[in-house]
């Protein structure tokens, strides 16, 4: 059947068939479409639409609403209410999913005009109770098809092919969003109609705040400078990492620095599996970073007591990663039955471990100072292990280096 934006009319039945088994008889579920917001007066923000509507429907329109029902026999229906274009709009605005459209395009069983949602709504959840089953879509959505890993891997390459332009362009003096720009161009160009979230572009200590995204400093001979950006492609996001030296060459301070990030980056990595659990991830990057600090002077202490006490949020204060998906930081539980999830194929996580040494920190020696170093990958958990959907991003020092160079 016709796919909608790259998964098919088939899969988003199979994914309702998969709630409608959870629920029981005399039941309805409701969605609502994202709303349309205002940026100012009357300019819009491009519409985005609510990340469990568009997996249960695929419409992509604000003014809708999604109803899943089932009566006492155990017959489920998909209904969908959704605002028809009147023909004074559609010129300004294009044409809007009609009510035939609703049926033949998403599979819906019944359409109506939302403007008569309070008339049909009533009869349609008659001696039915309403239901929450936002905890069971989120379940559906951790594992993907291979149709969403299709679509993932791509919105990875692209941004993977973005970050590498963005390194390539970087030199002192360029303002922190001239690479903010070079990224969106690329990432554009190749078919992300949008950004999974706002670019970070932090140069020196601007690196040293997680989510800085001012981006409006320049860029300093000297300083490194951490990349966090992400296309989005048909709804998928990506978050990719990669923190370089402006002017293309690691000194010797931040090689040291870099490569402890970047080993304990690539031991959780390695590890990655099915049967695997979430927190071994974040055991093996603590595992690998903390006595690497402590042999650079950073930390002080006894490994197993710095990591008992959690010591280390000084200079690494997120986890290992987060799940990936329609969302940058996606649903899905991390315990299950207050037990760490084990990994399964076709779940896709970020790692993404990083250090952080603030200015004017007493306790650290003025070398490391201004120092942010992040590196983080998409992993998609395979049935044999894994694969890294952004491996095309470099991230070894000598590939960093040579690409700057040109070589």
């Amino acid at each position: 059947m016709e796919a909608i934006m790259g998964i098919s009319l088939e899969e988003y039945k199979a994914r309702r068939e998969a709630l409608f088994q959870k629920m029981l008889p005399n039941t309805a579920f409701i969605l609502y479409s994202a709303e349309q917001r205002m940026r100012n007066s009357d300019v819009e923000y491009p519409f985005r639409q609510q990340s469990n509507f568009y997996y249960l429907s695929g419409l992509c329109q604000p003014q809708a609403v999604l109803l899943l029902t089932k009566d006492k026999n155990g017959v489920s229906e998909f209904i969908i209410f959704t605002k028809i274009a009147e023909p004074s709009a559609i010129i300004w605005t294009g044409p809007r999913l009609g009510l035939n459209d609703a049926i033949v395009q998403l599979g819906a069983d019944k359409a109506y005009d939302i403007r008569e949602q309070d008339t049909f709504l009533p009869k349609l959840l008659a001696d039915k109770h309403l239901v929450d089953m936002t905890e069971t879509i989120h379940e559906l959505r951790l594992k993907k098809s291979p149709a969403e890993c299709a679509l993932m891997k791509r919105a990875a390459e692209i941004s993977a092919n973005a970050h590498v332009r963005v390194i390539k362009a970087c030199k002192p003096g360029l303002m922190e969003y001239a690479l903010e720009a070079e990224f969106m161009h690329e990432v554009f160009t190749q078919g992300c109609r949008a950004l999974a979230y706002p670019s970070i572009v932090g140069g020196g200590i601007n690196a040293c705040t997680l989510h800085y995204v001012q981006n409006d400093q320049p860029l300093r001979e000297g300083d490194l400078v951490l990349v966090d950006a992400g296309g989005e492609y048909h709804a998928y996001a990506s978050d990719i990492t990669r923190t370089f030296p402006v002017n293309g060459r690691f000194t010797e301070d931040q090689k040291s620095l870099y490569n402890v990030v970047l080993k304990a980056q690539l031991a959780a990595i390695q590890l990655i599996r099915p049967g695997l659990t979430w927190h071994s991830l974040q055991n093996m990057v603590l595992e690998t970073l903390v006595p690497a600090l402590v042999a650079l002077g950073i930390l002080k202490g006894e490994v197993d007591t710095l990591i008992k006490e959690k010591a280390y949020d000084i200079v690494y204060m997120h986890g290992s990663g987060h799940w990936l998906g329609l969302d940058v930081h996606d649903v899905g539980a991390y315990l299950v039955n207050n037990a760490s999830r084990v990994l399964e194929p076709g779940m896709v996580l970020t790692v993404e471990p990083g250090i952080y040494i603030a200015p004017n920190n007493a306790n650290i020696d003025k070398r490391w100072w201004g120092m942010g170093i992040r590196i983080e990958d998409d992993v998609l958990v395979t049935d044999t292990g894994h694969e890294v959907l952004s491996a095309a991003a470099p991230k070894t020092i000598d590939a960093i280096e040579a690409l700057m160079a040109g070589v």
